[in-house]
C-alpha cells in the first residue's frame, strides 16, 4: 500500500529556512537520469532535516497521482514526483510547487550514468536503464520510472 503525503508545509519552511545571504547562491546537489526524464536533488535547510526530491518528465501514471493530488484529500495541490526524508518511507510529492527557493538556491544535476550510484548525506540512489531507486541510512526509498513507481 502506498503512502500520500502533502508536505505543503515543509516547502514553505524550506522556502524560508534558507540560510544563504543576499546575493549568494546555495547549490542543491542532485542528478539526473541519462535520459533525462528523472531528476532528484536534496533540499536541506537549518529548520528541516534533508529532503530528497525526485521528478519525472513523463509518467504513464502522472494523471492518476495528480487527480489524486487535486482530489478531496489532496487538498487542491499539484503532483510534482516524489519525496524521501532522512529517516521515513517515500512519499508522493504533492505541494503548490515551491520545494525551494529559486532566488537563492539552485538543483545542480549531473547525469548519473546507467548502473552507478549516487549519495549525498543520509540518501543512496541508483541509476538503471528501468529507472531510479533511492533508499535512506533507515531501508526505506522509492522506486521510479516512466511506467510504474513503488514507495517503502
Amino acid at each position: 500500500m502506498t503512502r500520500f503525503v502533502s508536505i505543503l508545509g515543509a516547502a514553505c519552511l524550506v522556502w524560508l529556512g534558507s540560510t544563504a545571504t543576499a546575493g549568494a547562491t546555495t547549490v542543491l546537489p542532485g542528478f539526473r537520469s541519462p535520459s533525462g526524464n528523472i531528476w532528484c536533488f536534496v533540499v536541506s535547510a537549518t529548520t528541516l532535516p534533508a529532503l530528497l526530491v525526485c521528478s519525472l518528465e513523463h509518467a504513464d501514471y502522472a494523471g492518476r497521482l495528480q487527480a489524486r493530488c487535486t482530489g478531496p484529500s489532496g487538498g487542491g495541490v499539484d503532483w510534482h514526483g516524489f519525496t524521501l526524508t532522512a529517516t521515513g518511507r517515500g512519499a508522493i510529492n504533492c505541494t503548490g510547487g515551491v520545494m525551494y527557493n529559486p532566488t537563492t538556491q539552485r538543483p545542480s544535476t549531473s547525469t548519473l550514468a546507467y548502473g552507478k550510484s549516487w549519495r549525498q548525506g543520509p540518501f543512496t540512489c541508483w541509476s538503471r536503464a528501468t529507472g531510479v531507486t533511492c533508499r535512506n541510512r533507515a531501508g526505506h526509498g522509492l522506486s521510479i520510472s516512466r511506467q510504474v513507481w513503488r514507495l517503502w
